[in-house]
């Protein structure tokens, strides 16, 4: 890599003619280079001066560093007896900052893949990022996910909805899509917020898998579900009852609102519209009023006696 120093009347040209402030070749690399530089410098020149150990200097170590303005190649002074740790720039240290961990997570976090996720880095930052550093950036988030997925929870949620959505993932050992069930379960909190309570993944959906998920939200502090809201699954409705006995199971608005327009085939698609809003006001009301004798009946007897 060629040495980079920072004038700032050819700097002024560039723009002027159009070039990139970022990036390898960018404008602004070589001034960050000479700054970090000179703050190296400035922190080896304090620490000759402030250390009991008899040393000196011993020239520099060369490595690339990556920066959110380009990757160049920076010359980090050294001692003579190694002690020598520069705080600005670590020994192992190759990132000058966290922005791009975070750019990184970002685009994981929105399901790109590794290329593409490469590809988005090079054009923004004039970086090469390998499937390797990728991984070890992701890997960050495990401990932060398994904490999430163990947190504990509250005893009571007036209403929880069950649901499994089907997603197409890719398999990173052979790169073909393969269907998987993520079943999903969102609470409503007694103080009129939803939470999500947890994310779970199976290759199909069933009343078996549904049962392990209900154990975990039992297992993780959750006493009572005044409402569980489902769809038609064969079998849910028993595995919701063997954990949670007291819980009255709804049938999905949507889904009944499906089923009962299932009837009116025949009519035109202007008359089952108002139709569906019909219905749609019809069941949300019913299920306010018994949303809320169930609230004023936990207010009076309180959890442990919520029927």
């Amino acid at each position: 890599m060629r040495n980079q120093s920072f004038n700032f009347d050819e700097a002024l040209k560039q723009l002027q003619s159009g070039k990139n402030l970022l990036g390898t070749d960018g404008i602004l690399t070589p001034l960050i280079k000479q700054l970090t530089e000179a703050a190296l410098q400035e922190e080896i020149e304090h620490y000759l001066s402030t250390t009991s150990i008899d040393t000196s200097k011993n020239g520099y170590t060369r490595k690339t560093v990556k920066s959110t303005s380009g990757q160049f190649e920076l010359k980090t002074p050294r001692d003579r007896s190694g002690a020598f740790e520069p705080q600005l720039i670590k020994k192992n240290q190759t990132k000058l900052s966290e922005d791009i961990d975070n750019k990184i997570l970002s685009l994981f976090a929105l399901g790109m893949s590794y290329r593409d996720i490469q590809k988005h880095v090079a054009e923004l930052y004039g970086l090469e990022i390998s499937d390797g550093a990728i991984t070890h950036i992701t890997d960050k988030l495990l401990p932060e996910l398994k904490a999430w997925q163990q947190r504990p929870l509250e005893a009571l949620y007036p209403f929880v909805w069950l649901d499994a959505l089907c997603h197409s993932l890719q398999d990173k050992t052979d790169g073909h899509y393969i269907n998987k069930a993520i079943y999903t379960v969102l609470g409503l909190t007694t103080d009129g917020h939803k939470e999500l309570l947890g994310l779970y993944m199976s290759e199909t959906e069933g009343a078996h898998h549904w049962l392990s998920v209900l154990t975990d939200l039992h297992n993780r502090g959750i006493q009572d579900i005044l409402i569980a809201c489902v769809d038609g699954l064969k079998g849910f409705p028993e595995a919701i009852a063997s954990i949670f006995p007291q819980t009255e199971v709804q049938l999905c608005v949507v889904h009944q609102i499906r089923n009962s327009l299932r009837y009116y085939v025949i009519l035109p698609v202007k008359t089952k519209k108002p139709l569906w809003l019909i219905l749609s006001r019809f069941i949300v009301q019913i299920l306010k009023r018994l949303l809320s004798l169930h609230l004023m009946n936990w207010k009076r007897n309180g959890v442990k006696n919520t029927r």
